[in-house]
């Protein structure tokens, strides 16, 4: 039985990935750990471990030990922060890891490098300048029409994001996010967003799957309105958000490997432009796919550990469509067709016309 090691065990993101497991066909020993002593409770691996933040100089050290005295066959990490540090410490961590190149997890974890390499590809994208100075907000503001994005340029969820439709409101929230000469600001986008998380091995495409937001959960406790938690979401088949994403992708690493999760965003002529690569690590909602027969962390385990793959029906979409995956805090998730919501949405209005009769 292969021992399998789960970093931020007690999140979200790596809970959906253990539970995704305990999904497949075949049985893991599963070992969570967190540095975090509350969350960890909540891990569902079979045991649980401390563990100092990545950042802490005894991160390596207590991470190696647990996997020396549980024989770990292979690491996985769920936040970019774990991501980044096996990404750099592959060689001396005494375990398997599956990872993208160390210099694809830097590219796409800068979201202005990412943006680099995509306006140089000649993808469509938002145009993009770092705020070093006063100089650089004015002349953002005045080339994106005086509404704009500013975003740091790393982290996830949404992470001190927020949109601005004057100089003064950009002005304060850089000084106060201390963002000047990380922040970035770029064209306002549509509100309408995309997911396509994909699984590659030496270039080649196994496994991706795409899915429509729908709205965010928790949006009202935030500035910007994006939580980086999905609240409904639906599976799609789109070849245009399939061609994009690979484009987005392979501008990156010729010949990527494990997991890229690219994230679009539809500009106001309906073409989804894409705003950063989730590196190394599944998006949080990933059980979505797997209660729908699309087991990706089982398929990802198989291919880290370089075992026969399960099999895969189509390497694109490979889900029913038009599915919904609806979540919310203390709610176990609902999985229903689009169709049964808009059936409510007839009925609704059938009951309307009745009482305006």
């Amino acid at each position: 039985m292969k021992r399998i090691l789960i970093t931020g065990a007690g999140g979200s993101p790596s809970t959906n990935f253990v539970r995704s497991l305990r999904l497949a066909p075949e049985a893991f020993d599963l070992v969570g750990t967190d540095a975090d002593e509350f969350l960890l409770m909540r891990a569902e691996t079979d045991r649980r471990y401390l563990v100092p933040l990545a950042s802490d100089p005894a991160y390596l050290d207590v991470l190696n030990d647990i996997i020396d005295e549980e024989g770990v066959d292979l690491v996985h990490a769920q936040n970019d922060a774990e991501v980044r540090f096996l990404s750099d410490h592959r060689a001396a961590v005494h375990a398997r890891t599956f990872l993208p190149s160390a210099e694809t997890v830097r590219v796409c974890q800068d979201k202005f490098l990412s943006y680099e390499r995509w306006h140089a590809a000649g993808l469509v994208v938002p145009e993009t300048l770092v705020m070093h100075t006063e100089a650089d907000l004015q002349r953002a503001f005045a080339a994106f029409g005086g509404r704009m994005w500013l975003r740091d340029s790393s982290g996830a969820g949404g992470r001190g994001a927020l949109p601005v439709h004057d100089l003064d409101t950009a002005r304060s929230w850089l000084e106060l996010r201390q963002g000047w000469g990380r922040y970035t600001a770029s064209e306002l986008l549509e509100p309408e967003t995309i997911t396509w998380m994909s699984i590659w091995r030496e270039g080649e495409l196994i496994l991706a799957q795409g899915r429509k937001r729908l709205y965010w959960e928790l949006s009202k406790v935030s500035q910007s309105g994006v939580t980086g938690a999905t609240g409904a979401a639906i599976t799609v088949a789109d070849p245009q958000v399939d061609a994009i994403a690979m484009a987005a992708v392979l501008a990156i690493d010729a010949e990527p490997d494990a997991l890229f999760g690219v994230d679009l965003t539809y500009d106001r002529d309906g073409i989804p432009n894409p705003t950063e690569i989730n590196i190394g690590r599944f998006f949080t909602t990933h059980l979505f796919f797997t209660e729908l027969g699309v087991n990706m962390p089982y398929v990802f385990v198989k291919l880290a550990c370089n075992e026969p793959l399960p099999e895969i029906p189509q390497k694109l979409n490979p889900a029913q469509p038009d599915m919904v995956w609806i979540r919310g805090m203390d709610f176990e998730p609902v999985l229903v067709p689009m169709s049964d919501i808009e059936s409510q949405r007839e009925m609704l209005a059938r009951r309307r016309q009745k009482l305006r009769a």
